[in-house]
C-alpha cells in the first residue's frame, strides 16, 4: 500500500512521517504520472489559492478527479479541505469539486488566532489533539457526507465515501490516529477494488 503526499506546498514531511507511523509506505508526489503508483493521496495545508493555481499549472485537476473516480481515497487537511470542496463561500470557482460541502476560508481568523484543542472524532476512541492555523470550516454538507467532528458547533472533519477532510493540521502533533483512520480507508478501498 503506497500513499502519496501532494508536494506543491505545505507540511509535506510531517504528513510523510505520520503516514509511516500509521504503517503506510509514504511518498512525495510532484508529478501527475506519480499518481498511477498510488493507492491514496494526502493534500496538505498551505494556501488554497496557491495550491489551486499550481494544480492547474501542473495538470493535477483532471488527474486527481480521475484518481477519485477510481475510488482511490483522498485526504485534505486545512487548505486541502478547501481544494476538495464542491463549493467555496465567496468564490465562483472551486478546485477539484469532489466533496459535497460548502467551505469557508480562514473562518477561524488570522495567524495570531491559531489554537490547539482536543477533539472527539467519530471512529477514533479517544480525543485527538487538533492544531488550527488560519483554518477553514465546513459550513454545509450534502446528504452523502458524514460529519466526524465539530468544534463549537462548527463542522471541522467530514467523510464522503473515499474522501476525508479536516480543517486542522493533524500532522503537526505526534498523534497519528487520523492518518491511521485514512490508512484504514485506503485498505478498505483496496479490498473493494480487488
Amino acid at each position: 500500500m503506497k500513499i502519496g503526499v501532494l508536494a506543491l506546498q505545505g507540511a509535506v514531511a510531517e504528513h510523510i512521517r505520520s503516514l509511516k507511523l500509521a504503517g503506510a509506505e509514504a511518498v512525495i508526489v510532484k508529478r501527475v504520472d506519480e499518481l498511477d503508483e498510488l493507492d491514496g493521496l494526502v493534500i496538505p495545508g498551505g494556501e488554497s489559492t496557491t495550491i489551486g493555481k499550481l494544480m492547474r499549472k501542473y495538470d493535477f485537476i483532471d488527474a486527481l478527479q480521475q484518481f477519485s473516480a477510481q475510488g482511490k481515497p483522498l485526504f485534505g487537511t486545512c487548505a486541502g479541505l478547501i481544494v476538495l470542496a464542491e463549493r467555496i463561500a465567496g468564490q465562483e470557482e472551486a478546485h477539484l469539486s469532489l466533496m459535497d460541502m460548502t467551505v469557508c476560508r480562514n473562518a477561524f481568523g488570522r495567524q495570531k488566532e491559531s489554537f490547539e484543542t482536543d477533539l472527539d472524532v467519530t471512529g477514533i476512541d479517544e480525543p485527538i489533539r487538533a492544531v488550527f492555523i488560519r483554518a477553514p470550516l465546513i459550513e454545509q454538507v450534502g446528504e452523502g457526507v458524514d460529519v466526524l467532528s465539530v468544534y463549537k458547533d462548527e463542522i471541522v472533519t467530514a467523510r464522503q465515501g473515499h474522501l476525508l477532510a479536516c480543517s486542522f493540521h493533524p500532522e503537526l502533533t505526534d498523534d497519528y490516529r487520523l492518518h491511521q483512520y485514512f490508512v484504514d480507508m485506503v485498505k478498505e478501498s483496496l479490498a473493494a477494488r480487488a
